[in-house]
This record gives structure tokens, sequence and C-alpha cells, in this order.
């Protein structure tokens, strides 16, 4: 089944189907990341896209919030800061950020499309993201081009060729402190495989076919939110989705969860628990919007908001922006 969507098909409020549920409480420990989405704009709209981003999306995070975030991460010694979006390289003040983070002593990871980097203006990013160390999270949800073209657009696949040959050529993947892992989405409501062997077999196919090589993959569950959700509803597939990942909660993925060390910031500056939460309007601290201007007033002891698509996170080994928890 084909499971790339359509700009035209609508979209379904999922939000009322996940609000009740028993996911266990959890609670956040000591704060070490922001993750910052940029905006949501981006050059592709791809079904499991939690953000709903597009090429006609226009939210754009301003320079003066960004000036904001630095300051909190400054006063709060945040080791890591995860750019996000959309494709977050479609801001304007997207190098300011991140050459600013790296002043700060602060490790960047980039989470790219690949594709962006093949827009006009982008070039030069390659070698900005080596002089920085930045590390990149790619996405790829299969090495075969069929697949990839279903759930991501038509010839995607060989432009995220291109790109991986272009951060190979310059050591990413090959050279020590120049991260390039890559990220696998199923293409419909099924948990992902064992992560290691899928990892295998990315590599030596691509290897094998394009002389392309990454340092890990990270498979990430699809969220039933946002665009994804919304299919799933459509499709009459949203209940079944929901049992799947609830009969496959794992108990021992909860200390391991991203919600516990991080914050997620959406492009006007509010904070939330994760970057799903922030797509569904739940904001941080029992749901009372927080600005990450008043971020000293914030506890980071205080309870996680969860509600129902939580069980996407811990289902089988977990998932989280950095792959399996387990």
């Amino acid at each position: 089944m084909n499971y790339y969507i359509t700009q035209s098909q609508a979209m379904h409020d999922v939000y009322p189907l996940l609000k009740k549920t028993k996911f266990p409480d959890i609670f956040r420990g000591q704060l070490k990341s922001f993750q910052i989405n940029l905006g949501y704009k981006c050059n592709q709209a791809c079904l499991h896209c939690h953000v709903n981003a597009g090429p006609k999306r226009k939210e754009m995070m301003s320079l003066e919030i960004i000036d904001q975030i630095l300051y909190a991460a400054n006063k709060f010694n945040i080791k890591n800061i995860d750019l996000t979006g959309g494709a977050p390289e479609l801001n304007e003040n997207f190098e300011y950020l991140i050459t600013e983070a790296r002043i700060l002593g602060c490790h960047v990871i980039n989470r790219c499309n690949l594709t962006v980097l093949l827009e006009p203006g982008k070039d030069h990013l390659f070698d900005f993201f080596k002089s920085n160390k930045v590390e990149i999270i790619a996405s790829l949800p299969c090495y075969e081009k069929t697949n990839v073209d279903a759930q991501r657009g038509e010839n995607v696949f060989i432009k995220s060729i291109e790109v991986l040959r272009r951060f190979n050529q310059i050591g990413y993947g090959s050279t020590k402190g120049l991260m390039i892992n890559l990220v696998y989405n199923p293409q419909g409501p099924v948990l992902p495989p064992n992560q290691l062997d899928l990892e295998k077999q990315y590599k030596k196919s691509l290897k094998e076919k394009y002389n392309i090589v990454f340092n890990n993959l990270y498979l990430i569950t699809n969220m039933p939110i946002s665009r994804f959700g919304s299919t799933l509803i459509t499709r009459k597939e949203f209940n079944p989705y929901m049992k799947l990942l609830k009969d496959n909660f794992n108990n021992q993925t909860l200390n391991h969860l991203m919600c516990k060390s991080m914050i997620s910031i959406d492009y006007q500056g509010y904070m939330y628990d994760c970057d799903f939460n922030q797509m569904l309007g739940i904001a941080l601290n029992n749901n009372i919007k927080k600005h990450i201007s008043g971020l000293s007033d914030v506890s980071f002891s205080n309870k996680i908001n969860t509600a129902g698509h939580c069980y996407g996170c811990t289902a089988g080994s977990g998932s989280s922006c950095g792959g399996t928890l387990l």
C-alpha cells in the first residue's frame, strides 16, 4: 500500500483520540538538551512527518527568539542543541544559531532531510557543517529507491544519495568528529524491525550500490499524530495501530525516554516536554504555556505530560530521535 500523502488530503484532529490515557507517570531529570524547531517550512511533505511540514508552511523562528534560547542555553549549561523543523536549514538565522551555540561549547545536531541541501544557496552548508563539527541525522526511510520515492516523493532517493556522497567526500561517516546517522521510518502502521539487523542491511546495500558510508542507523516509530495519525483515521487504521503500540508497551524503556533530559521549543519560543507534545499543543507544566524567556521560573522536576501517543516511544525496543532505546 502506498503511504505517500498528497497536499490536498484533509487533516483530522487526532488529539481527542489520544487525550485519555493510562500511560505511567514519568518525571524529568537533569536537563541536558534543547530540541529546537526552527520552523515548519520544508521542501518535502512526507506521510510520517509528525510536524505536518511542507513547502507551503510559513512559520519561522525569529532572531529574537534564537537569542533568548542561546541565553537560556548558556545560563543552564545546556550540552546539546538539537535542530529540527520542517527543514531547519530554511531558517535565515540557521547558521547564526549554530555558530553561537558552538561558541557556548554546545554539541549541535542537525536533523536534515538531505534534499534541502540541493536547494539554491545551500551548497556552502557542507563546509559549514564540517567546520562546526555539526552532527547530521539524515532521513532515509529505506535503502531502495522505490520505497523512498513512494513515501517522500519522486526522485527523492537519488537526490538523497547525491547529498550523502557529498558528505562522504568531506569526511562525514569516516572521520572522527564528523558523524552522519541515517533515520528509518516504517512506511505504514507497523513497528520498526530490529535496529542492528537493519543497520547491517543499510550499510551493505549503500556501500555496494553507491559507495556510501555512515555511522549509525536510527529506527523511529511512526507517531499516531498530525499527518500520519490523520491518514490512519482516514483509512480506519488508527485504533488497530494504537492497539499494536499498547500491546507492545515495554516498561524497561521508561528510564531512557528523551523527554527525561530535554525540552522541546517551538518556533515562537514556547516550551514542551517533547516535539510530539508540541505538535499536539500539550504545553509544559500542566498545560500552562511557558516561554523560553521565562525559563528560570520553570521547574524541570515536574511531571511530564503524557497522552496515548507516548506508547509510540515505549513499544518494543522503544523509540526516540536517537533510535531505539534498548
